[in-house]
């Protein structure tokens, strides 16, 4: 029997996380460990510094009061840590995940600590911000899901998708896109007279990249983009080598 974790970072109660754990029972056991409530732009971050609290929803889904990477060291070292999982699939995210972006995404850290625990990782997200219908998306990563478990992939390495709202004109393997962007600061006073700062929406301009996960999901493409927790570059380290004084 094959055997998936399931986790996301918009929260147990997600319809996406509904939609996506439902399509992925036609591959095999699904097993839900997601967060008590929303954690976006969580990124890989793991809780150490209070006890965390597991809630048993029913004997396939659990609560936990944490971030996405606790939902799964605790669904990997606790709940199916007699029957661990083939795979962990993480999402899907409410709007995309696409360049600089996957550094902050909870959802992404997902998929992360599964390859950190050596399972292929695949994070989904829907890319729009509004009219979520998250029918499509949850069928193509159960599509993803059956292919990953059929062929694998390398060790420390796990997929980002991020699929487009409406008809899907086809697959793009893309990069990692990159932008420029600025944070809107928002300004103002609590109820108590202390001032407060609130990081709001970014102003973005993607650069132009026709291999990038940007230009693939603005011309109606999945992008699939292959990633890695090491984070080494490889070839700097190459060059760097020749720094021999300090």
């Amino acid at each position: 029997m094959t055997r998936i974790l399931v986790t996301n970072d918009d929260g147990i109660f997600s319809e996406g996380l509904t939609l996506l754990a439902k399509a992925l029972r036609a591959i095999g056991e699904v097993t839900v460990v997601a967060p008590a409530s929303e954690q976006s732009a969580s990124a890989h971050s793991l809780t150490l510094t209070r006890p965390l609290r597991l809630r048993t929803i029913d004997e396939r889904h659990y609560a936990v009061d944490g971030t996405p990477t606790d939902c799964v060291v605790i669904g990997l070292a606790k709940i199916m840590a007699e029957n661990p999982p083939d795979i962990v699939v993480s999402g899907i995210n409410y709007g995309a995940n696409i360049g600089d972006d996957v550094t902050y995404s909870g959802t992404v850290a997902g998929a992360i600590e599964a390859s950190v625990f050596g399972l292929p990782g695949i994070a989904v997200s829907l890319a729009t911000r509004s009219n979520f219908d998250f029918t499509h998306a949850a069928e193509f990563a159960a599509k993803v899901t059956a292919k990953v478990l059929r062929e694998g992939l390398p060790k420390g390495i796990l997929l980002n998708v991020n699929v487009p709202p409406g008809e899907i004109r086809g697959v793009q393997w893309a990069t990692q896109g990159s932008k420029s962007a600025r944070s809107l600061i928002h300004e103002g006073i609590d109820p108590r007279g202390r001032p407060y700062m609130w990081i709001g929406e970014h102003q973005i301009v993607w650069q132009e990249d026709p291999t990038s996960d940007y230009a693939a999901i603005k011309n109606g493409f999945v992008a699939i983009t292959p990633l890695r927790a090491d984070l080494t570059s490889y070839q700097t380290l190459e060059q760097l080598r020749s720094w021999t004084e300090f």
